[in-house]
């Protein structure tokens, strides 16, 4: 804990002059461009990846990157939702799982969960991922099993989104974009799934007309 301190400190005296003016504009509200929903796995760290700053991204974490479908319950992750896609109006949402996810390796062994009651139910949010990797991940050694839950659990996820009332609403307007991402802690990579090829590809290659637009001073969708 004193090396947290101690960066408080360090934001305190060198960190906020430095973006003062920011920080002054997002005490009047904040406008993100996206929500962001990611593992809460200490090493995930969400600005660091998109590289960007304070009230750019909404933030959702959990352990594996999960989104209950829509129900009558209220939870945190339905209201952050809600609030995020119908208050803040956010045009993006983004689902990010990742490499080396404990979560998911619980999810894949539900029996070494026996101790952990909560997890294990929570979990059960992505057994359709799983059920799709046992159906077609048999001939597949278990780093390409677990590979392709990492993209099917975010695949999952992304249509359970769909059944939140007020994603359905913006999605039917055409106002909002889902993204399905996969980020590799070893290597840094990032790859965004194409809903249209259903497949994952490497983000500058997801995203190529988009940063190009962006490049020439254009509005990136």
């Amino acid at each position: 804990m004193p090396r947290f301190a101690a960066g408080v400190v360090r934001f305190q005296n060198e960190v906020y002059p430095s973006k003062k003016d920011l920080f002054e504009r997002l005490a009047k509200g904040q406008e993100p461009e996206a929500l962001f929903i990611a593992c809460s796995d200490s090493r995930v760290e969400t600005a660091m990846i998109t590289q960007t700053e304070p009230g750019d991204m909404f933030i959702v974490r959990n352990a594996g990157n999960i989104v209950p479908p829509h129900t009558s319950h209220t939870g945190g992750i339905t209201a952050s939702i809600e609030f995020a896609v119908a208050a803040l109006k956010v045009p993006h949402v983004v689902i990010c799982g990742h490499t080396e996810c404990g979560a998911m390796k619980g999810a894949m062994n539900p029996d070494a969960l026996d101790g952990l009651p909560h997890v294990k139910e929570w979990l059960g949010y992505s057994v359709a991922a799983v059920e799709v990797v046992k159906a077609l991940g048999k001939d597949k050694s278990d780093e390409e099993r677990m590979h392709m839950l990492l993209e099917q659990n975010v695949i999952l996820q992304l249509q359970h989104l769909k059944t939140h009332p007020k994603v359905a609403m913006r999605l039917a307007s055409g106002d909002i974009q889902l993204h399905g991402w996969v980020y590799d802690i070893k290597t840094g990579d990032v790859t965004a799934y194409d809903e249209k090829q259903d497949k994952f590809l490497p983000v500058d290659v997801r995203y190529a007309a988009e940063m190009a637009k962006l490049a020439t001073g254009g509005c990136a969708a």
